[in-house]
């Protein structure tokens, strides 16, 4: 099959992983200092992996769902594995090496703990559950992150066996039902910020569903927002809607945020209109999205085990946590345009041209 030429991007909606990517790396990095969530300074900065979801679902669908009557299933997962799968092979091998250099996370390599690794190596490069080594009850120990691809896999197979040949109205009907259930969900835990952990991995598919599903909706539906400077405003929406503060009525929040604000984001995203510096920005930030997402955590592991053994004083935390976050914006886009996009390019030969 010799590829179809790639529909223009939505730009805006690029733009707006990048941030959303790069609060959730903030995030990560005040988690580490800030063990308890109430004083956090991003205290929604999970919410990020939901807004990728809802971001997925519309761009599956605006850059599939007329394409079936020339690809086949198998094609398809063929071309989405081309697209996701580099980075998790290299946010393993990077796992791996910091979990083995990291001098701060106590190991005890018996034949018992060894298999465990090789363990969580072969199933982390299947994007599959792993046994946990480092004690935190992890579904993915090497790369945390790798859950959410989990979902995003299980959702793009949902979508190929079933959501490609759902009406509108079938669609709704999933829609609302999901939402219920992550209602539910929320409201009961106070929060959706998990998924991660073997005790809360059905938590996993709850978070991936309905945003998947609704952003499909969206795309389908043709609904766009026209605003003025989409991008800036979007952004500082999403920083906002982060960090606002914990409430009572946590749960709820957080719930309406993905169930009524995040779609009217990714509606204005995609309906906005994008010139000059403000391009090059949005393209820049959506370049680095994915790598700088999916390749930051194993760097996470040292830095707060370092914290926590160490107790440094924030005099000294500041400067490295600063360090980290240069380092995750160069090392994304480095593994991008010396790993991904030349694996990406050979594997499109091998794998999607004949």
């Amino acid at each position: 099959m010799q590829p179809q030429a790639s529909k223009p991007h939505f730009p805006i909606l690029d733009g707006l992983r990048g941030v959303a990517a790069i609060l959730v790396v903030i995030f990560h990095l005040f988690e580490a200092v800030f063990p308890v969530p109430k004083d956090l300074p991003l205290h929604h900065g999970y919410l990020a992996v939901d807004f990728f979801f809802l971001l997925s679902g519309f761009v599956v669908g605006y850059a599939y769902d007329d394409r079936w009557g020339k690809m086949s299933i198998k094609q398809f997962f063929k071309i989405r594995l081309v697209r996701l799968h580099p980075l998790v092979v290299l946010g393993v091998v990077i796992g791996l090496i910091a979990f083995l250099l990291d001098p701060y996370t106590a190991k005890e390599f018996n034949a018992v703990f060894v298999l465990k690794i090789i363990g969580a190596v072969v199933l982390g490069m299947f994007i599959l559950p792993a046994p946990d080594i480092r004690g935190w009850n992890e579904t993915h120990p090497l790369n945390g992150p790798t859950w959410s691809l989990l979902q995003e896999y299980i959702a793009n197979i949902l979508y190929a066996l079933f959501g490609r040949k759902l009406s509108n109205t079938a669609l709704w009907i999933v829609v609302i039902i999901s939402a219920i259930a992550l209602t539910a969900t929320a409201v009961w835990r106070g929060d959706v910020g998990t998924g991660w952990a073997y005790d809360t991995f059905w938590i996993a598919f709850v978070r991936m569903l309905f945003p998947f599903s609704a952003g499909l909706l969206l795309f389908r539906s043709g609904k766009r927002i026209q605003l003025p400077l989409a991008f800036l405003l979007c952004s500082i929406a999403l920083t906002l809607l982060f960090a606002l503060p914990t409430f009572s009525w946590n749960g709820w929040y957080e719930a309406a945020v993905i169930i009524f604000v995040f779609p009217v984001i990714v509606a204005a995203g995609a309906g906005g209109k994008l010139g000059g510096a403000w391009e090059k920005v949005c393209k820049f930030c959506g370049d680095i999205s994915y790598p700088i997402y999916i390749l930051h955590y194993p760097f996470i592991y040292v830095y707060t085990a370092w914290v926590y053994v160490e107790k440094p004083k924030q005099s000294e935390i500041i400067p490295v946590a600063a360090g980290l976050f240069v380092l995750f914006i160069v090392l994304a886009y480095a593994a991008l345009k010396l790993f991904d996009e030349p694996v990406r390019n050979w594997l499109r030969k091998r794998l999607l041209q004949k």
